[in-house]
This record gives C-alpha cells, structure tokens and sequence, in this order.
C-alpha cells in the first residue's frame, strides 16, 4: 500500500478531550487572559476560555513533557520525550500565528523543564534523568548559547528551573538535594552557578517561584514545606509551615501580588499560605480546599483574582481567590479507555470506559453529562441496548453491570458472567438478550428483563479472550472475534457455530458491512480481511498498517471504513477500492477504539493516555 502523500488529505482535527494532567506547569494561563493553554499527548491545545474553541499545535514526535509561554505571550515552549538513546526536541511556537517557530535539539530522552528570560531573549532548558544538563538558548538566532551539567556530581536529579522577573541573566534551579542560582555571562558564553546554603535542612525540592523584586524565591518541596530563600546572600531565611505540612508533598506553587502563596499538594489540596507567616513561625494556612488527584498545575488569570489548577487525575478547575469556591472546567479519562459506543441512531451522546468509571458526553459540546464509577476495578467493554434505556458494561471482575443512561443508577448485576472478565458486550434489537464474551474465551447468551437475568446458553470454542462481538440486524445470527486467532460466526437460534474463520493473528475487531454479505476483520497481523458470511471464505486482504490494527468501524452507508491502531494514525479506507483516502494524525499513543456516529458527521477515536477525539467525517464523500 505505497501511496503517494498528495493523494491522501488530512483529516479535520474539531475537539478534543483530554488534559496531560501529569505535567508540572502543564496548565497555564496565556497572559491576554483569553486562552488556556495545555498539552494532550503530542499535541498542545490553546482553548479559548470565552467560546470554549479550541486550536492545536502538533509537531512533538513524543509526549509533550513540559510547557513554558513567554512573559509578552508571543512565544510558547514545549519539550518531548524522546525514546532511549535519542535526543529529544524543544519547539518555539509563534502564539499568534498558531506556527512553529523553530526546532531545538540537545538533550537526551527527555526535557524536564523549561523557561523564558523576563524580555523574551533566552529560553533556559533543563534535561531529564538522563541527560543531567541545563542549556541556554538565544531565541533570536535559535541557537545554543552555552550548556552545564545541572548539579555535582554527589547530588540527586534536578526538577524544577525558575527564571528572575527583571533580570536577563539570572535564573533559579532546585532538585533532590540541591539548589543553585545561575549567572549567564553572554560575553564568555558561560553560565557560572553558586549554590544555596540550606543549613542542616535536607530537601527534594519540586518547584519554583520567584518574587516580583528579585529578592527572595520560594520553593516547595517534597517534605510538604515551603523554603524561603534570599536571592542576593543565597542563603535560606525561613521554612515553613513546620506542624501543618501539606501532605505528599507540594508539587506547585504561584505568588500573589499580596505576597500570599498559592500551593498544590500531592494529595489534591490547594492551600493559601500566608507570606507574613515565615517571619512569625505560625498560622501559615489562610484557607485550603481539596480536589480531586495531585495538583500539578496553579496558573493566574491576571493578578490572581481567578486562577485555573490542573490535577494529575486530568481535572481542571477554576478558583476564585476572593472567597475561595472552584467550579470544575473540564474532566477527562487519566487512564487507558478501553472502549466507545454511541446509542443506536442517535450522534448527540457517546459512552466511554476505563480503569473506575463509565463517561457519558455530549458529543457536540464535549462536556460531561454522567459519571458511573466502580471503584478499583476496569470497565472493559460498554455498549447501549437498541432503544437507549440501558448502558451494558462489562467488568474485569467477571460481572456484567446495567446502568440507566440519565441518572447512572444500577439497574442490575450479572455476578460471575465469566471467569476471567467481560472482555466484549453486546445487545439484541429487541433488547430481550445479551451476548457477551469473556477472557476464557465462552461466549454467552442471557435472557434479560428488570426483575431477572437468566444464562440461555454458554458456546465454549474459543481458546483465547473475545475481543469483539457484532450482532446481525435480524438477531439471528453474530460474529465473536477472539485472539486465538479466529472469527466465528454463531446461530443464536439452535446455539452452535456457523462459519469459522482461521487466520494467523490476534483479532481486535470486526464488522458487518451493512447490507451483512461480508464481514472484514483486523489484528495484530496489520491486516485487513474482507470474509463471506455465507461460507467464510476470504475475499481479499489489505496491509492495513505498519503495527497492529486495534478499532474498526464501517459508516452506516458502508462505502468507507476507518481503523486505528499502535501506529497512532487513524486511516479512512474506500471499502469496495481498498485504498486509503484520508488520514488523521493527533493521537500520541495507541489508538484502541475508533467509531463512526451514526449520522455520519464525526468520527471520534481513543487512546491509550485517555484521550478522546473528534474527527470531522469529510461531508463531500460520504455525498
């Protein structure tokens, strides 16, 4: 399948959902105090806070790692992590042109931080774990200007990097037992460090902020305190608070133009600290509030009257600082989902599913409509009954659990439905049965009404888990695709197989065409199959990508299909041509499940990291 690059045309990005929650200053406010400005993945999003649009940069070949935006907002710095052994990039980005600026490449694996100079000269990068080193960079020419290991040899690795608000040529780092003011000396192209006397104090410090005057920086550490320490005799003058310390740590910090401090702790609290405080030795917290997962991100809206916090379990809130309320800005999956399905004819909703919970979102608005939780335990497999009263879900703990799609209320528990999860889950037309499939590789057919849930049947012919189920329109027959290697299509009239197909791979998905003469196939072989229903024989196979085919699905109209897989790239195919016609690039990990909506105006695909995105189906074609 070598085809040209001109003949194949990009997919329309329209939204995503989806915040990389576990990025220190991953959340930032742009200075206009119009945008808000993350990262997903790959992909950086710059979200208008007025209408909620959002516009996206992509450009990293890895996971963003770290952000930084300019003091003037003109510039907005992102680093990636690089496989091992390889160096990973820094991007400029223009803000307003929404361009990429220029690439820079130094540093080993991973940037762990990153930061402008006040005018906008220098931007101040520092590696990761592996790389050890601190950069500077001349922004002007996009150039190195000088580089240093980050710390001595005898201290630990360096986390965090601040640059002074009025002076060039100044800038703070801090890690695990270490701490150092820098001094760039252009002439010489050297950056000279002195470190911090701590005293007796032993610290992991994670993050930095300095004070408007330049005279005093503060840093929090992992210890659950704060150190206040003086720019200019580098030397510590107070810590604190000393009794109440912040649990697991303080992860971020931001100052107020009141000398008051902002802080987010390891365990979801985001605290006021007062600054007058260090000099007394007490009554250090003004008022506290705890949300929900490790805050990694406090970034001000203008002076502070407002500010955003982001949270490692991909939450974003909005605070005010006045009287100290929050509303919740956005909510999103932090782990792998595992499945999507939209209720039968209908394109306004869409259910997802992963590690905890089942999300109901409004399709078009991206927002949350419902939260269905079940703690510590995976929700593999979701899917809507035919007239959209009840969501089927199916567990890693062997139940199979219904849920009313308004309210998230349980409406009933089928205990033990298999032995090993629910790995597939799907309904009949009458919604009258339930056909699931299980890690052991049993297929089984229940009988359902509210009062009870009886097994008709349990087929035992799979050897591997069943990884996909589809179910013909007149309920007569379905399809189970299994990693063992086989599809099998089943009468759910007389309970026994059909057709068998053999193929040699791992088999994630399978579809019907519409008219239900054919079914195509895909897996870990990278291939494509189309099948006859009618004998099982194979018709044709395509190479359908470099790396495994995880989601399938076929338009209703059924000329095109789309797949995603560990190639991160999501491809619409012709399906009688067999050829690629479009492609979608924005995922950074692997994709594990794609649909189409039922109307065929979007196409919304997910992923490992717990991303969501919405793909406009292009509405020439589908004419």
């Amino acid at each position: 399948m070598e085809e040209t690059s001109e003949s194949i045309r990009q997919l329309q990005l329209v939204s995503t959902i989806g915040f990389s929650g576990d990025l220190h200053k991953g959340l930032i406010v742009h200075p206009d105090r119009q945008h808000l400005i993350h990262a997903l993945g790959s992909t950086i999003v710059i979200q208008d806070l007025g209408n909620g649009s959002q516009k996206f940069l992509s450009g990293h070949s890895g996971d963003v790692s770290c952000l930084a935006v300019s003091r003037s907002g003109k510039y907005i710095a992102s680093g990636q992590v690089a496989p091992m052994g390889f160096k990973a990039e820094i991007i400029i980005w223009d803000f307003e042109k929404r361009a990429l600026k220029c690439r820079l490449t130094l540093h080993k694996v991973r940037v762990h931080a990153l930061a402008f100079s006040p005018n906008d000269k220098f931007l101040v990068s520092l590696g990761g774990q592996d790389d050890g080193c601190i950069a500077v960079w001349d922004i002007a020419s996009e150039q190195a200007i000088c580089g240093s290991p980050a710390a001595l040899q005898s201290a630990g690795v360096t986390y965090a990097i601040a640059y002074a608000n009025h002076n060039d040529y100044k800038f703070v780092t801090g890690g695990n037992q270490t701490l150092r003011i820098w001094e760039l000396d252009l002439p010489n192209r050297k950056i000279r460090p002195t470190d911090c006397g701590l005293g007796q104090l032993k610290r992991v410090v994670k993050c930095i902020e300095v004070n408007d005057e330049d005279s005093i920086f503060y840093c929090g550490t992992t210890t659950g305190d704060i150190l206040q320490v003086n720019m200019n005799t580098h030397l510590i003058r107070n810590y604190g608070p000393q009794k109440e310390r912040l649990s697991l740590g303080i992860l971020s910090l931001s100052l107020l133009a009141t000398g008051d401090i902002l802080a987010g702790a390891g365990d979801g609290t985001v605290a006021l600290i007062s600054g007058a405080a260090f000099a007394k030795k007490k009554n250090y917290i003004k008022n506290s509030v705890k949300v929900n997962g490790s805050v990694t991100s406090i970034s001000l809206r203008g002076q502070g009257h407002q500010f955003f916090v982001g949270t490692e379990r991909a939450e974003m809130y909005r605070f005010n600082l006045a009287d100290f309320s929050y509303e919740v800005v956005s909510i999103s999956h932090y782990g792998a989902i595992h499945d999507i399905n939209f209720p039968f004819g209908y394109s306004d909703v869409f259910a997802t599913c992963s590690k905890n919970d089942i999300r109901v979102w409004n399709a078009n608005t991206s927002k949350l409509l419902l939260r269905i939780t079940v703690q510590n335990i995976v929700c593999e497999t979701v899917d809507f009954t035919r007239d959209g009263k009840t969501i089927i879900s199916g567990w890693n703990d062997g139940k199979i659990r219904a849920f009313a799609p308004e309210t998230g209320k349980e409406l009933y528990t089928i205990h033990d439905a298999h032995n090993k999860g629910v790995t597939a889950i799907a309904s009949t037309s009458d919604c009258k049965k339930i056909v699931s499939g299980g890690g052991e590789g049993q297929v089984r057919i229940w009988q359902i009404s509210s009062q009870k849930q009886n097994l008709l049947e349990a087929m035992k012919e799979h050897k591997g888990s069943v990884s996909c189920i589809k179910i013909r329109q007149n309920d007569q027959e379905c399809v189970t695709a299994s990693t063992d290697g086989t599809c099998i299509i089943w009468d759910l009239q007389r309970f026994v197989r059909n057709q068998i197909i053999f193929a040699n791979t791992l088999f994630k998905g399978v579809c019907y065409r519409p008219d239900e003469s054919q079914i195509i196939t895909c897996g870990t072989d990278r291939k494509i199959g189309y099948w006859e229903t009618y004998d099982g024989t194979q018709i044709r196979e395509l190479e359908g990508s470099k790396s495994s085919i995880n989601g399938m699905d076929i338009a209703p109209d059924g000329i095109f299909f789309v797949t995603g897989g560990a190639d991160k790239v999501i491809k619409m195919w012709k399906y009688n041509d067999g050829e690629v016609e479009y492609i979608g690039q924005g995922h950074s990990s692997d994709i594990l499940r794609v649909r189409v909506c039922p109307n065929q105006k979007h196409i919304v695909s997910v992923s490992v990291d717990g991303a969501i995105m919405r793909w406009k189906y292009p509405q020439a074609i589908s004419e």
